[in-house]
């Protein structure tokens, strides 16, 4: 059996579908459910980054919209309403547990050059040193190719290698990678552990995700080809349950675990 043993740093990465009901409000009540959770593991001295998603979902939901914005400019807007909105509930309800948050908002153009990776780095390490929670986005309002393009949970992957984590832990509207779609296929399995990462495994995860989120299965199977290529083991589970992360602590079998590729 594949397990954690003893993370001291992990990335948790949550989905739009896991903060955001169906209407696109936010979903308080599991957004308080993961800050509790999240802030209880810090007490116990592992340190915690949180890549979170929702900024357009939540932006959606503040300006009363009946949709997401079909167009990148919408897109746009929702996400810089939705970000105050998320980043003011994530420091209110940390706060509540005696924790600080700092932001992060980030690019691909800010890790592919050499200046700004380097001052991301020493960013995360003296924000971990003051003992505050990093909690990262895409920065939604410039970065057009992630809003077209990409999603946070490749956004994960970087930041757990960006920081050295131990884990990456995506939460997601799913129990973890199935041998069918499950929503339709009632013979599908869960698959508990897996050790290599194929074209197989890209063909089970077709699909996109929900219709206020970007992701699917798909962008984070290629998340866990980025993590576990350099040695950071990587869940997906379900994030309808926050505690299910105490469970992955300590050593318990949840979701799928991506088994990294570490040296002896």
């Amino acid at each position: 059996m594949a397990v954690l043993k003893n993370p001291k740093r992990i990335v948790v990465k949550v989905g739009t579908s896991t903060l955001t009901h169906s209407t696109g409000k936010t979903n308080i009540r599991s957004m308080r459910n993961l800050v509790r959770v999240l802030s209880d593991i810090v007490n116990s001295g592992v340190e915690v980054a949180l890549v979170t998603s929702g900024a357009i979902g939540v932006g959606v939901g503040k300006l009363g919209l009946s949709e997401r914005p079909n167009d990148t400019e919408g897109r746009q807007a929702a996400a810089t309403i939705g970000q105050c909105e998320l980043m003011f509930m994530y420091d209110k309800m940390f706060g509540e547990y005696g924790h600080v948050v700092g932001q992060f908002l980030i690019t691909k153009r800010d890790v592919e050059n050499p200046d700004c990776k380097h001052n991301l780095v020493n960013a995360f390490d003296k924000t971990f040193e003051y003992g505050a929670i990093p909690i990262i986005n895409e920065n939604d309002s410039i970065a057009i190719d992630e809003i077209v393009y990409g999603d946070n949970d490749n956004l994960s992957a970087i930041v757990a290698k960006l920081i050295n984590a131990d884990a990456l832990l995506i939460l997601t509207d799913q129990d973890g990678l199935y041998t069918a779609n499950p929503s339709t296929d009632e013979d599908a399995q869960l698959i508990p552990v897996v050790k290599e990462i194929t074209e197989d495994l890209f063909k089970l995860a077709g699909g996109k995700g929900s219709a206020l989120g970007t992701g699917g299965m798909v962008t984070k199977l290629m998340a866990a080809q980025v993590t576990t290529a350099v040695g950071i083991d990587t869940i997906i589970m379900n994030g309808a349950d926050p505690e299910n992360i105490y469970r992955v602590l300590e050593g318990r079998q949840v979701g799928t675990f991506f088994v990294a590729n570490k040296e002896d």
